[in-house]
């Protein structure tokens, strides 16, 4: 039997994410070899939105995959572009992970019992304008680096406390280390947070149709309609934007529940906007939402473009093309 070859960055985090698929597809009987690859993102210190935001991250997978050096990939999905990416589709996303943000902060506190100005480091635009917009007065500051360091960063006094995404933590048995889970109505998520995508070449038929026993539909339903939500703002992985979609209990079947946040990085704006869609058709929901943050004043921040050329009943094809295979 041949190996499938998964590529995967070298973060003790992201290992462990691609060894949970590994794992999943060793079980089915498949043998997996795990390729490390060194992304521009791993080798920058820089602020994301100074070398070209959370894409950085996926790039040089991708180009993996394109020159056949792996068979397919496993990315944070939160990291990927909402572009359709030529040659290359999502084969899976896997059941999503714990959505939530985490306040981690010295002598066990929480957000609320921070003093004004303590240093509370993040380096997500979405973070840093929920965070003003609570305005509890704290002092955001940016950090990089993976989710030891940032941890280091507070058990050091150089800050008072850092915002993480609680999937990671628990991904790597760090859960512990959080002193307070943030709620959505404070803090809501980035598109895609805590959900993987399992990413592989479009015609590798026989792989995609192997990786497809992977598959979470009402995760890859919510993750559709949270990219939608961005893609339709021109927002982009780093802009100061939240958005989280659940399935629900509706009158007469299960359907979507997405709220969305919109805001000034210094928080002199704040735009939260909430609606219920069709299950089946996840695009459509948060374009509408979408449509409702641009015509309540969305477009007046910096990362997001003016109201869109189309409105919901004139959602692009991409909205009834979309397939399990697909995602853009």
């Amino acid at each position: 039997m041949t190996a499938l070859r998964l590529g995967t960055r070298r973060s003790r985090l992201a290992l462990t994410q691609s060894g949970t698929v590994a794992d999943a597809l060793r079980a089915l009987g498949h043998e997996v070899e795990t390729v490390e690859i060194v992304t521009e993102g791993d080798r920058s210190t820089a602020a994301l939105d100074q070398i070209g935001g959370t894409g950085v991250f996926a790039s040089a997978l991708r180009t993996a995959l394109r020159e056949k050096q792996i068979d397919f990939a496993v990315h944070s999905l939160k990291d990927l572009p909402t572009a359709a990416e030529s040659g290359l589709t999502i084969a899976a996303v896997p059941v999503r992970e714990d959505v939530r943000d985490v306040l981690v902060a010295r002598d066990g506190l929480t957000l609320g019992e921070l003093p004004r100005g303590a240093r509370v480091g993040t380096g997500s635009p979405r973070r840093e304008a929920q965070l003003h917009a609570l305005g509890l007065g704290l002092d955001v500051v940016p950090v990089r680096g993976n989710v030891e360091t940032r941890l280091r960063l507070v058990e050091s006094g150089a800050v008072d406390a850092v915002v993480l995404a609680r999937a990671g933590l628990l991904r790597l048995g760090l859960s512990d280390a959080a002193t307070e889970v943030l709620d959505p109505i404070q803090i809501l998520p980035a598109a895609g947070q805590g959900a993987l995508a399992v990413e592989c070449r479009a015609d590798d038929a026989d792989l995609r149709s192997l990786l497809l026993a992977l598959e979470d539909a009402d995760t890859r339903a919510c993750v559709r309609a949270e990219r939608a939500v961005l893609r339709e703002l021109e927002a982009g992985c780093i802009a100061p934007v939240g958005v989280l979609a659940e399935v629900v209990e509706g009158f007469d079947a299960a359907e979507l529940s997405i709220r969305a946040f919109v805001g000034a990085r210094d928080g002199s704006l704040e735009l939260r906007r909430s609606l219920t869609g069709d299950l089946g058709d996840p695009e459509g929901a948060g374009i509408r939402l979408a449509c409702l943050l641009i015509d309540d004043g969305a477009d007046v921040v910096r990362e997001v473009r003016p109201a869109p050329s189309h409105r919901p009943s004139e959602s692009p094809s991409t909205a009834q093309t979309d397939t399990p295979e697909t995602l853009q």
